[in-house]
């Protein structure tokens, strides 16, 4: 890594992006090199004003972790906003850095940028094999375009530029920094609240969206955080070695999954809740199954260092500081 290389983290606010800040930090970089600008300082939507900051602050390595996300609620509430904004944040982040001289960026993806039915674990290949899961296509078409919004760019101005644009493909990720929200946040901060809440108010039971069999796997987002470090400075030679042109993006999963009942029994354990968890049947399970095939990664010598059990007690100790607890 060089210590020196001015950095710019797009969505450094958000769960992951201050996780790659963290890791970076760690790892010896200097934090005046990291630049930072938060959504009321550089609205990513604005192509005028990114391309500004990009003239005027020239960074030479890019992590475009931006993106507006959500759960299922959300994202069958606003797919438009989940569409438009996304697009418009990657094509223009990435434009702007080739615009600018940038030849190292890493775009981090989703998993659900795959097949609803695509075989498990879902490997890079299964990606435009089938239909997408329908609560959130409109999120899963926005990234698979920044895929190939990377691609496309090494493809054109690899050799006479020498970009190299890189996607990292995380499996549902979790920890500090999350978003607790009661009805726009993913399973494991929604339940990590839930349970909390019924906790304080003594409350009976804990009714858990769906019928608890769909399987899910998680990853800490401080391992997410140290993956995408890593996939980033590997050298270009071991990289495309490891991937294609048109099949460049690598998946970052944990290895294993559980069913959301598991889950919410291991969060109920980790908060302390006494109470009985029942099932809600009458709202949707969203895919079935969705578990990566981490196998290219972790030919490349990653793994994966936080379990389950210590993530989420890391998780509720990020939450309840969070809310002043």
């Amino acid at each position: 890594m060089n210590h020196a290389a001015k950095i710019y983290i797009a969505g450094h606010r958000g769960m992951v992006g201050s996780a790659i800040v963290r890791q970076l930090i760690a790892a010896g970089h200097a934090p005046e090199n990291i630049l930072t600008r938060t959504h009321s300082e550089l609205d990513l939507t604005n192509q005028a004003a990114v391309q500004a900051f990009f003239a005027s602050e020239k960074p030479t390595q890019v992590y475009l972790a931006a993106a507006k996300v959500g759960g299922i609620h959300a994202n069958n509430t606003y797919p438009a906003d989940f569409i438009y904004q996304n697009l418009m944040m990657q094509a223009n982040v990435i434009e702007a850095a080739f615009q600018n001289g940038v030849q190292k960026l890493l775009f981090l993806g989703s998993s659900c940028i795959y097949p609803r039915q695509a075989p498990q674990p879902m490997r890079e290949d299964a990606l435009l094999t089938g239909p997408l899961e329908p609560t959130n296509e409109p999120y899963a078409i926005a990234k698979i375009a920044g895929i190939k919004l990377c691609e496309s760019y090494n493809r054109q101005h690899g050799t006479s530029h020498g970009v190299d644009y890189r996607s990292v493909m995380p499996t549902n990720l979790y920890g500090p920094g999350d978003n607790y929200h009661p009805t726009n946040s993913h399973v494991i901060p929604a339940l990590i609240r839930r349970f909390h809440e019924a906790k304080v108010s003594n409350a009976p039971s804990v009714a858990i969206w769906g019928s608890g069999t769909p399987k899910r796997e998680f990853l800490y987002v401080d391992d997410m955080a140290a993956a995408s470090v890593f996939v980033m400075n590997l050298d270009k030679a071991t990289y495309e070695q490891h991937t294609q042109p048109m099949q460049s993006h690598i998946n970052v999963g944990y290895g294993s999954d559980v069913t959301i009942a598991e889950v919410a029994q291991a969060i109920s354990q980790t908060v302390g809740y006494q109470g009985q968890i029942t099932f809600d049947t009458t709202q949707p399970d969203g895919a079935p199954r969705k578990w990566m095939d981490s196998g290219r990664l972790n030919s490349l010598g990653w793994q994966a260092k936080v379990d389950l059990p210590a993530g989420l007690a890391l998780a509720y100790q990020g939450f309840k500081h969070q809310i002043g607890c």
